[in-house]
């Protein structure tokens, strides 16, 4: 293997409190080859394991311990990642002890990461769109248990409201669970023929959590722009390219020594 070029991190643009640290990885700065070029982090997607291995061992400088991964299902589970063990079948994970460090893996579906403004509570959540109609969300922030009012969301790269074609039966679903739904769905084609839709992930995701009175919203059509299917230099894409590598959203508490050093 060759040296891989520096880890290309995102690093989330909200008011977090100063204890509460995230990154979102890219696809940039890993050893792995095509169609997983280079940093991959998905252990379940054909990619060599030695690669694998070696891409979440780069990313071991800038985390205060191994993520908790989980074996994500498209499902509504809720993990606590400090009790866990990795490899859980779960689709978000939270924790309130200082180093532990939530992660969901993404390729187009999008990842949300939580905290509280008081910097006690972090959680992630992968929000695909089986996931994110289904209430994946809300029961992280359940998880929680802090008021709504209190909890501030980073919404990370995915798929973009141009690119995400669903069909009819997508829409319904969503509309069934919520009318206001409608409004982040548009028409594409011949509907009589195609009953094809354009979805917007974004706006499904700000719907879901204002309707639970979590308002503090940032990243992904907030204050930054992202779209993994048309951004092919720094996102994976499942509906781009179809084999391909996962990105990691992580997020965790600092311990108040760490942040105390940092700070002298």
């Amino acid at each position: 293997m060759t040296n891989p070029a520096p880890i290309a991190f995102i690093t989330p643009n909200w008011p977090a409190p100063v204890n509460v640290k995230a990154l979102q990885t890219t696809r940039i700065g890993g050893v792995s080859v095509a169609p997983y070029s280079s940093l991959n982090l998905g252990a379940h997607v054909q990619d060599d394991p030695l690669a694998v291995t070696k891409n979440r061992q780069l990313l071991s400088p800038y985390l205060p311990s191994e993520p908790v991964w989980v074996n994500q299902v498209h499902g509504v589970d809720v993990i606590d990642a400090t009790t866990s063990t990795c490899l859980q079948n779960a689709d978000a994970s939270f924790t309130t002890k200082p180093n532990v460090v939530c992660v969901t893996m993404t390729a187009d579906c999008l990842p949300v990461l939580l905290c509280d403004k008081k910097g006690t509570i972090v959680a992630a959540v992968h929000a695909g769109w089986r996931g994110l109609c289904d209430g994946v969300i809300e029961a992280a922030v359940n998880k929680m248990q802090v008021s709504p009012s209190d909890v501030l969301v980073w919404l990370g790269p995915a798929i973009g409201p141009d690119a995400f074609e669903v069909g009819g039966d997508v829409r319904e679903q969503f509309i069934e669970k919520d009318s206001q739904a409608a409004l982040a769905f548009k028409s594409i084609g011949n509907q009589n023929a195609d009953d094809k839709w354009l979805c917007n992930l974004y706006l499904l995701a700000k719907q879901r959590l204002n309707n639970i009175g979590v308002t503090a919203l940032y990243g992904a059509s907030v204050n930054e722009d992202f779209c993994t299917y048309t951004d092919e230099a720094h996102f994976f894409s499942f509906r781009r390219d179809n084999v391909t590598g996962r990105m990691a959203s992580m997020i965790w508490l600092e311990s108040h020594a760490a942040v105390t050093a940092a700070r002298l």
